[in-house]
């Protein structure tokens, strides 16, 4: 047998997102179809989803409902009970119109008549002015249908994925599933106790979905991709019926998740499940892995791949080179129903809508990150660490044959950080085709950003970008090694915008030695920015000390000492707990600071003292009024 042989599946397991496929099996699977494998894809997240929520799924979420006891009943369920017929009516054709085959019942939804309303439509509550005004008009104005539509569409969704939560599995979630069962979970126990309690209603569903893709495609190999911890537990779920169903079939996992939290693996129960484990870009250890399943290669020959012999784990990496990146082909997305993605509008703030509005064509402009130093990321991993990078003559026949298969000319590019000479050739190059496509992606905000190139990177497509401001703070931005300044950020963001990009900034509070007055500056920065019209939208999140990173590996130069991890531990190894000697309330911070950025976001209170956003006493801002003013009036 050759592997040429072999059929094989890549698999999306739930959850990722619900607007475009995750590109991890588009990527591989036309990766292995250039190599004349046989080789499809389905979308399990997605079907699970349309699956539950259609007339025969939310018939059985009723009987869960109804057969719930008292104590455990919650308004939200009782909700659900009381309007079951209507929601039943109507959320066939919600789905129908989020997926933009139904665009004429936008109308019917904005009357806020035709949808029942559940809890989450008290967000709406936060809109509204003075008496009598409508409460999206801000957002919306008189024009906006659609969006307006699509928000209060997505708001009822979200009232559906909250009855499923109290009346199934409280660990529910449209984007994760499951997460704290994997998350740095050092042992397997957690996964092992919930994978062996009797199957529920989602379970039962995610069962007989993964038993119809076996029967459509009979693979050899299954291929589960992984990329975060909220999609482990269904992955396993996926493999646990495979296994039952056809043992025989082959079921490899790997992804980010994998990539990042199982680079220690020593736990053999995972291996009930599953029969190999392969980490960082996988298209060197499939070759060698379906090479083996072939009867073509031992298993001493295997790449960078776990798996079990005797009830212990084995780590087989036979030192090969990997694919070159302009070598790994183009990404598919055949196979997989782009016309029933669910186009859902979050958040009303037009730069974060990105993310989880539209379908968009997902492609990585080069492998790695070409800076590679910032204490706080995986510099040390493969992801991070190997930078390679593809011609624009490449890239845009990429995307040209990405654009005649899926007829859609929306791009996100998914790069760690797009290096700006790559970004340069792609712009000119996609010109100089004259091919018209929209793009936005993640950069680096650093001075080779110029104006200019900004204008060339707007003319050439781009709608919008993402960088790392992270702290906001000169201090603290050199300790973490991030390569730029304040006032940096503050001119190439800028640049940006006035060629009419969208500009989102990656937040950071919580870093090693950060102070009460850190945080307070911090905001105050992001608030000049927002007066300045620099960006757009933002998202705080807390710094977390993984073992990968600069901070993980050398603790003692930022100050602080990591606490052990459990000696025991077989299973997931990434975040790790330290001790600042800082005495810093991030908790407290940390509400202020999102919640000013929430209302900044808005156009809300920009002009308020900073101060006032925070729950806790904090001192005044040592950021002068007129920083980021007099940073943009001035060129470095």
């Amino acid at each position: 047998m050759s592997p040429a042989s072999l059929r094989v599946l890549a698999v999306i397991p739930p959850m990722t997102q619900l607007n475009t496929p995750y590109p991890s099996t588009a990527y591989l699977t036309g990766f292995l179809r250039s190599r004349q494998i046989d080789a499809q894809q389905v979308d399990l997240a997605l079907t699970l989803v349309l699956e539950l929520f259609s007339p025969t799924g939310l018939a059985q979420i009723r009987e869960a409902v109804q057969a719930l006891p008292d104590d455990r009943r919650t308004p939200q369920t009782a909700w659900f009970d009381a309007e079951f017929d209507t929601l039943a009516a109507v959320t066939p054709r919600v789905l129908r119109f989020l997926q933009g085959q139904d665009p004429t019942l936008a109308h019917r939804i904005n009357t806020r008549r035709f949808l029942p309303e559940g809890a989450r439509f008290a967000s709406l509550d936060h809109y509204i002015g003075e008496e009598g005004e409508d409460p999206l008009a801000w957002a919306f104005g008189a024009l906006g249908l659609q969006d307006r539509a699509r928000h209060l569409a997505t708001l009822f969704l979200n009232d559906l994925a909250d009855v499923l939560r109290d009346a199934v599995d409280e660990r529910f979630e449209f984007v994760r599933y499951a997460e704290k069962l994997a998350a740095a979970q050092a042992h397997f126990d957690p996964l092992a106790e919930a994978l062996a309690e009797p199957p529920h209603l989602i379970d039962r569903t995610l069962q007989r979905l993964t038993l119809q893709a076996l029967e459509q495609h009979n693979p050899d190999v299954v291929l589960l991709s992984v990329p975060f911890p909220g999609s482990v537990y269904a992955a396993l779920r996926i493999a646990q019926a495979i296994k039952a169903a056809r043992p025989e079939v082959v079921c490899v996992l790997g992804g980010g998740y994998v990539n990042t939290e199982l680079r220690e693996l020593a736990e053999p129960r995972l291996f009930d499940f599953v029969d190999y484990v392969t980490l960082d870009a996988g298209e060197r250890p499939l070759l060698a892995l379906l090479e083996h399943v072939a009867g073509k290669r031992s298993k001493t020959r295997l790449v960078r791949t776990f798996w079990r012999e005797e009830g212990t784990v084995r780590y087989t990496n036979f030192v090969e080179p990997d694919i070159p990146f302009d070598e790994v082909g183009t990404p598919t997305w055949d196979g997989l129903p782009l016309d029933r993605y669910l186009s859902l509008l979050d958040m009303l703030n037009p730069m974060n809508r990105l993310w989880s509005d539209g379908r968009w064509n997902k492609l990585t402009i080069a492998h790695g990150c070409y800076w590679k130093k910032c204490s706080f990321c995986d510099v040390s991993l493969d992801y991070i660490s190997r930078y390679e990078a593809a011609s624009a003559e490449v890239l845009v026949d990429r995307i040209e044959a990405i654009v005649r298969e899926t007829g859609q000319t929306g791009f996100h590019f998914v790069d760690e950080a797009a290096p700006p000479k790559a970004l340069k050739a792609l712009a000119e190059e996609l010109l100089r085709r004259n091919v018209a496509i929209s793009w936005w992606g993640n950069i680096r905000f650093e001075k080779t950003f110029t104006p200019e190139l900004c204008q060339l990177l707007a003319d050439s497509g781009c709608i919008a970008i993402s960088g790392g401001l992270e702290v906001a703070s000169d201090r603290l931005l050199k300790l973490m090694k991030k390569g730029v300044s304040v006032e940096q950020v503050a001119r190439v963001t800028k640049a940006f915008a006035d060629a009419g990009v969208l500009v989102h900034a990656y937040l950071m509070y919580g870093f090693p030695t950060q102070t009460t007055q850190d945080t307070v500056d911090a905001l105050e920065y992001v608030r000049q920015l927002f007066e300045h019209g620099c960006i757009h939208s933002g998202f705080f999140h807390r710094f977390a000390c993984t073992v990968h990173s600069p901070v993980g590996m050398n603790p003692a130069e930022y100050g602080v000492t990591l606490q052990p991890l459990p000696a025991d531990g077989r299973f997931a190894k990434n975040d790790i707990a330290f001790i600042d000697p800082t005495p810093t309330d991030h908790d407290g911070l940390g509400q202020g600071l999102k919640k000013g950025l929430y209302n900044f976001m808005h156009g809300i209170g920009i002009d308020s003292d900073i101060r006032s956003w925070f729950p806790v006493r904090v001192p005044k801002t040592t950021v002068p009024r007129r920083f980021v003013e007099r940073a943009l009036s001035t060129r470095s």
